[in-house]
């Protein structure tokens, strides 16, 4: 596939995926291909294959097949598969990124450094499978352990399934690929329909790597589709985990439906700024020129609640507000671009009708709120009340919301408030605010003085309430695919 990057440079991928999808150990044909759009003119630029419910059951069967040679692939093969992919996803790191331009239709800077991230992803899972260990037991604490040995080892849960959302397709499938293979695991990853090719590609990498090291290919399937897809991969009795990132509503419907297997939810969030009487306002509005409108907006840690204490509030708007005719709207393809198209346009239209729900509610449109072409204008509300879908819900859009509280503790029980709980930043010069909001926040993650949506993929990251379960970051999805296994021995 060759694409041009901003400079209309042709940029060429090397011999990629065969025809069909990575089924088995081989590459079977599927029933139809589907369009692949570039969301920023709506045109069809490239074809994909389109799998169905049986393609699904025969990846599970192949994992099954296969469950036990991977499980007993050495440390030493699995770090070196997993730091060969490291290696050749960076050799390919710009036609990658203008891949994913084109599938997603964020703009350039976000989709750099998605393949930066997704990198380090892999070669922080290299790292890991070093540390994957276990401890002695101290099994005569009774008396009924007088001479006996105990200790428990981690062994790879089985098979697992992930599936990643459109936002950051090859990020989110390394963060599911990779600590899996490391814990000796096969996998199955289904990305989304609208954004399958850069995961195909990745997948195609991981099975290159896997035939080198001598270890099954069918270790790493992949099969698209629709939500029956989806359906039969989470449901099926075979599969030890699911490993999902998307909306909380399906998230909820997979936990129901793969009980009693292992689920590990990423769910998304409405991520909240507080920004304290004593901030750095400058500090503060830029994090939320930052923050709240990279990948247009459509990010799960994207800042969508300010929430400022009264006595600095104003101010702080006007500042935002200063920002805004800074952030360059138009073609993702641009260096300078940083809010582009949506994924498609209904996600547009119903971004615009929670924005005129607030308005009609009482919310002041303090900026934006409508849409040049196809992409939406960078927006500002104010006093957005509770009940409404801006305020409450992901919009997953550029849209920031900005509320006014009388103290910081008051804003603190506002953050809480919401059914989500992923990640919230505090600006303050203040140590024990700082403190208080890491005692006091329900989230998974606290960030003070930079935007809610910093995340090193080294670190455990999730969330609590509405926003998930369990933790990804290689070392902690490692913890997640993997079971402990007791040992007692009386010599």
């Amino acid at each position: 596939m060759t694409l041009p990057d901003s400079t209309g440079t042709r940029r060429v991928l090397p011999a990629g995926p065969p025809p069909g999808l990575p089924v088995g150990d081989g590459w079977v044909a599927t029933p139809r291909t589907g369009p692949v759009v570039f969301p920023y003119d709506g045109e069809e630029f490239a074809r994909a294959p389109v799998g169905d419910a049986a393609l699904a059951h025969r990846t599970v069967a192949h994992a099954v097949s296969v469950r036990r040679r991977v499980a007993k692939l050495t440390s030493r093969a699995r770090r070196r598969v997993l730091g060969g992919v490291a290696a050749d996803l960076e050799a390919i790191a710009g036609p990658m990124e203008d891949l994913l331009v084109r599938e997603t239709g964020k703009p350039r800077t976000d989709c750099r450094t998605e393949v930066t991230r997704a990198v380090a992803t892999w070669q922080a899972a290299a790292d890991e499978v070093a540390h994957i260990h276990g401890e002695t037991v101290p099994l005569d604490l009774l008396p009924s352990g007088d001479g006996m040995v105990g200790f428990w080892t981690r062994r790879p849960v089985g098979v697992v399934v992930g599936i990643a959302g459109f936002n950051y397709p090859m990020m989110l499938a390394s963060h599911k690929i990779a600590p899996a293979l490391a814990a000796g695991c096969p996998v199955i990853v289904k990305p989304a329909p609208a954004t399958p090719l850069a995961t195909l590609w990745l997948v195609h990498l991981v099975r290159e790597r896997l035939t080198a090291a001598g270890a099954p290919a069918g270790a790493v399937q992949l099969v698209t589709g629709d939500a029956e897809v989806g359906r039969t991969l989470t449901t099926h009795p075979e599969v030890a985990a699911v490993s999902f990132t998307g909306s909380a509503a399906v998230g909820h419907r997979i936990a129901r439906d793969a009980a009693p297997r292992k689920v590990v939810l990423e769910l998304g969030s409405n991520a909240a700024l507080v920004v304290a009487a004593d901030a750095d306002l400058d500090a503060a509005a830029d994090a939320v020129a930052r923050g709240g409108y990279y990948a247009s907006g459509q990010a799960c840690i994207a800042v969508q609640r300010v929430i400022a204490v009264a006595e600095v509030a104003v101010e702080l708007e006007r500042r935002i507000a200063g920002r805004l005719p800074e952030i360059v709207v138009g073609d993702p393809r641009e260096e300078d671009t940083r809010v582009a198209a949506l994924i498609d346009e209904a996600a547009t239209e119903r971004v615009l009708s929670w924005i005129d729900r607030a308005r009609a509610a009482g919310a002041r449109v303090v900026a934006g709120g409508g849409r040049t072409g196809r992409c939406l204008t960078p927006t500002l509300l104010a006093d957005v009340p509770d009940g409404q879908p801006a305020w409450d819900e992901e919009i997953f859009g550029p849209v920031v919301a900005l509320r006014t509280v009388p103290d910081l503790d008051a804003a603190y029980d506002m953050v809480n408030a919401g059914r989500y709980g992923l990640h919230a930043a505090v600006f303050t010069r203040g140590l024990d605010a700082a403190f208080r909001a890491l005692d006091a926040l329900d989230v998974g993650g606290v960030v003070i003085n930079e935007v809610p949506g910093y995340r090193s993929d080294v670190a455990p990251y999730g969330g609590v309430k509405d926003s998930g379960l369990g933790r990804e970051g290689p070392r902690f999805a490692i913890e997640e695919l993997t079971v402990t296994r007791m040992a007692v021995i009386r010599p």
